[in-house]
């Protein structure tokens, strides 16, 4: 088992995710956001959110820090009162660090939700694809098979209930674009690059006639559904550096 100072190992982590690159573009607080940089870290929890339940299986876990994609601290001063102040609570009480990383999380061509998604769906001649503040966040590719959009569906694995396809396009998709999370409006980036189809997290009215009038596939996983992958890859990373890991699965089927 391998044991590690908090500092050192946050500090590995903004390297490794490139959290520097996002400052001044997130309005996430990437980074440790709670935790004694002293603290021996020997296990680590996973998950997306940094809420109650997930903070108490953390605890419940014997973890010594929980690693998120959505922390607790979104660009602005917030009292710590009311479900803010249990969260804060239980860790401090439990002596549990929290670390977030947000949009680095997403980007990421090693780590990222888009690239485990392009991965887990075996995309060849994969690039970055999709802007977000001069930033591209996402990535496309060719699928390495032809697949309807249930396939692509079933091939990731995901069984969220309320997943969501916009059939629009070619019944046999070849070429697929990758942002997860809450990135309907990109659907247009999809369009303007001739896509057969774009993968994300959230749907929205808004683009619904965007897709059949552009005749594109739009497959939304929901929004939790899409970024477990980040998270998970990170796990697979410390695992193999010799950390005893955990994930955390608190579903919203959103």
């Amino acid at each position: 088992m391998l044991f590690m100072k908090l500092k050192e190992l946050t500090d590995l982590l903004n390297v490794e995710l490139g959290v520097e690159e996002f400052e001044g573009i997130d309005i996430s607080l990437n980074g440790l956001q709670v935790g004694d940089k002293t603290l021996e870290v020997k296990k680590i929890a996973f998950a997306v959110d940094a809420c109650q339940s997930t903070i108490e299986k953390a605890v419940s876990n014997s973890c010594d820090l929980l690693i998120v994609h959505h922390g607790l601290f979104w660009g602005k001063p917030l009292s710590i009162t009311g479900t803010h102040y249990k969260r804060i609570k239980t860790l401090l009480d439990n002596n549990v660090g929290l670390y977030a990383c947000h949009l680095p999380l997403d980007a990421s061509s090693t780590y990222g939700n888009n690239i485990s998604i392009a991965k887990a769906l075996e995309l060849k001649d994969v690039k970055k694809f999709g802007w977000y503040h001069s930033k591209q966040i996402g990535f496309s590719g060719r699928l390495k098979e032809v697949l309807s959009a249930k396939e692509i569906v079933d091939k990731l694995g995901i069984k969220n209930e309320n997943i969501r396809i916009l059939p629009f396009g070619k019944d046999r998709i070849e070429t697929v674009g990758i942002i997860s999370g809450g990135a309907p409006y990109e659907v247009n980036d999809a369009l303007k690059e001739g896509l057969d189809a774009y993968v994300t997290g959230e749907c929205a009215h808004e683009v619904y006639h965007t897709c059949e009038e552009g005749k594109i596939n739009m497959i939304c996983l929901g929004h939790y559904s899409s970024e477990t992958f980040g998270v998970k890859t990170v796990k697979v990373f410390l695992e193999d550096r010799g950390f005893t890991t955990v994930f955390v699965d608190v579903p919203t089927n959103l």
